[in-house]
């Protein structure tokens, strides 16, 4: 009789969306006690099973403990730690997880340091310790073998034939699908650790055991040393060492438990735990998945290492399917993808950031010989930020700032507070200022064509918009012409993403565009960072910081009877959320549903987790399922109906790696591609919205 199909978890579950469950866990540890130990080991899995933890790794011997020296070699310590192993397999048959135990198990007349995986009543295989240290505090050798060419083998414990070596991946392949491999302790302390290799074969969560004692800065050796394996083989890492129990004699332990997500630390216990902890966080294996395929250098490597002629991992293979019900995510999912919440990260990357625009722009004018910068200045964010490059650029290069051509150019909509915020930070940086009103250029222009506005009727339609914004750019393309300069593009990442710029002769082309890859949200985290700078203090940093206040605006169609201007998120969705919405898309190539979800998981909650420094309590808002849906449903229409407009992008230097559409850089796609199967995907598999 067959087993009946697996019930597919539930939206709100991360098991749904690519996310497995895992724990690094620290049991308390008593000496050269198998059933004290294995007693411990029980307790943590009974949580791990009550929070739905698919994998669980526990330390290195921490079935006997590690730090008991020549107890080690007992017969009465082995044998207990044996009936611990039937003891664990016997509790598994009635727990969800899978987990690896360290314990010392005989072979061949010899012992071995052992990784032992056990699930759903069965050991599904042991691992031997490759590389035994026996230098410092450590004698490995004086007790254990290595396991070293042991592959193919057959290992007899607790009663059961298991398979036996260094050479066992193992293999979910139920409705929670992953691959792991474990290694122990000083494996990945040498310059080819054995999961390196695992990676290459398909693990995608590698598992350390490991009783690393603990001395002064150590703890972040490990850190150091788990992050660059994660990052190097893209992977997953998780780091379990034994706890204080251990410590004894002349050493001491810690109990350090993390877990890496490529080169980043998700989660990590306190060390020094009195009682039996675990680091728990729901990894992300879709994005392991995505980072590899997109990695030409790690395929080659697949593929050379297959060449060498190796001899093949054994894949062993269980079922493990997802949890058939909501779970909450056990992960933090930043808002702002492209701001970090952390002050002093987000200091950081705002001088990176702006350095970098700062340096590309200042070769490009190198390279063309001119002494001039041409830039239309609004009062608003993008030429705001756009202006104060062309500042620095003209200070590093030894140029006056008077070579800055700075213009600010009223239309039908512009504001007063806009157009005197503009006339005060030209004023205020020392730049060549001047004011140019194209609303009667556009009035002629209108009348050419004929347009209803033209005879007084209040019609306010794209070509009304578009006149206005051709002719700013036009203006400023042939002052340059006039005066040698280089036109200074304004547009940010976001505008791009979202098709909000005009084609052409608009605000889509300049000479070179500092802001072509900065995104909405982190431009206005850019001048703030200058704004609290000694460099543009004083008059200056007050116009900065009304800017911000600004609501975003084209200031293209003239202000309502309420005095209400256009509002640019009433019509392309909150920036917080497109951005976010273009990090995953582009940047992971995530699904739509599983967008909605991280968005649900980000925005769903104002008063949970950290904000951006500066961020303005007004824009510290939560947002529906249904607005999360709707905004992203518009996202993904504008972004492939306006890629056209990305493939003839100007030049401009790449800000982050989370995302740039430069047709040269990391984007590339068809401009007559559609959305529809990812709006398709987005109904059928995002959230139900009801009505």
């Amino acid at each position: 009789m067959s087993k009946p199909a697996a019930t597919r978890p539930p939206f709100n579950s991360p098991y749904r969306h690519g996310f497995v469950r895992l724990a690094a866990c620290v049991p308390k540890i008593t000496l050269a006690d198998p059933r004290a130990n294995t007693d411990e080991t029980l307790a943590l899995l009974r949580r791990g099973h009550d929070q739905s933890i698919a994998l669980m790794v526990f330390p290195e011997l921490g079935l006997s403990a590690y730090s008991i020296d020549d107890l080690i070699q007992q017969d009465v310590l082995l044998d207990a730690v044996e009936a611990g192993i039937a003891r664990l397999v016997e509790a598994s048959r009635d727990l969800y997880p899978a987990f690896a135990v360290g314990a010392p198990l005989r072979f061949e007349g010899r012992l071995f340091n052992t990784a032992v995986i056990i699930h759903g009543g069965r050991i599904l295989g042991v691992t031997p310790k490759s590389f035994l240290p026996n230098y410092r505090e450590y004698y490995e050798r004086r007790w254990f073998a290595s396991g070293l060419g042991v592959t193919g083998r057959t290992l007899r414990v607790a009663g059961r034939d298991v398979p036996f070596g260094t050479d066992l991946l193992f293999r979910s392949e139920g409705t929670a699908p992953f691959t792991f491999h474990a290694e122990i302790c000083e494996d990945v302390w040498t310059p080819e650790p054995p999961s390196t290799r695992a990676a290459l074969a398909g693990a995608e969560i590698l598992l350390n055991l490991s009783a690393s004692n603990i001395v002064i800065g150590k703890a972040e050796a490990r850190r150091l040393l788990c992050a660059s394996q994660s990052m190097r083989c893209q992977a997953v890492y998780a780091y379990s060492a034994a706890g204080v129990g251990e410590s004894t004699t002349d050493n001491a332990w810690d109990g350090q438990a993390s877990i890496f997500e490529l080169g980043e630390l998700l989660a990590e216990s306190d060390r020094f735990p009195v009682d039996s902890t675990m680091a728990v966080v729901d990894v992300d294996l879709g994005r392991v998945r995505q980072e590899r395929m997109r990695t030409g250098s790690f395929g080659d490597n697949v593929a050379w290492r297959q060449g060498q002629g190796e001899a093949p991992f054994r894949v062993l293979t269980f079922a493990l399917d997802a949890p058939a019900v909501p779970l909450v995510l056990e992960r933090t999912v930043p808002r702002f993808p492209f701001v970090p919440d952390d002050p002093t990260r987000l200091a950081e990357q705002c001088h990176e950031a702006y350095n970098i625009q700062v340096q590309g722009l200042a070769q490009r004018l190198k390279a063309t010989g001119l002494e001039r910068l041409v830039i239309g200045v609004s009062g608003g964010l993008d030429s705001t930020q756009a202006l104060l490059v062309c500042c620095k650029v003209m200070d590093l290069l030894g140029l006056p700032r008077t070579g800055i051509l700075a213009f600010t150019m009223p239309g039908f909509g512009t504001s007063e507070r806009t157009r005197s915020n503009a006339l005060a930070l030209m004023s205020a940086f020392g730049v060549e200022a001047a004011e140019l009103d194209i609303r009667p250029a556009a009035k002629q222009m209108l009348a050419d064509l004929g347009h209803p506005f033209a005879r007084g009727e209040p019609v306010h339609d794209v070509t009304f918009e578009n006149v206005q914004a051709g002719l700013r750019t036009d203006y400023l393309f042939r002052i340059a012409n006039q005066r040698g300069g280089l036109v200074v593009g304004t547009g940010d990442l976001s505008e791009l993403a979202l098709g909000w710029c005009t084609y052409g002769v608009g605000d889509h082309m300049s000479h070179y565009n500092p802001n072509g890859s900065v995104p909405k949200t982190l431009i206005q985290h850019l001048i703030r960072f200058v704004a609290d700078t000694a460099e543009f203090e004083g008059a200056g940093a007050d116009v900065l910081r009304d800017v911000l206040d600004t609501e975003i605006s084209p200031e293209l169609v003239p202000a309502a009877a309420d005095g209400r201007g256009q509002a640019t998120q009433d019509f392309v969705g909150p920036y917080a959320l497109q951005d976010f919405n273009l990090f995953h898309l582009t940047r992971f190539g995530m699904a739509p549903s599983k967008i909605a979800y991280l968005a649900m998981t980000a925005w769903g909650d104002a008063s949970a987790g950290a904000w951006p420094a500066g961020l303005p309590l007004e824009d510290r808002r939560a947002y529906s399922p249904a607005e999360i849906k709707t905004w992203l449903a518009l996202f993904l229409r504008r972004f492939f109906a306006n890629q056209f407009k990305r493939s003839a992008l100007p030049n401009g230097p790449k800000i982050s790696s989370g995302g740039a559409l430069s047709p040269r850089g990391d984007w590339r796609a068809p401009s007559d591609a559609g959305a529809g199967a990812w709006l398709a995907e987005l109904d059928v598999n995002g959230p139900e919205i009801a009505g």
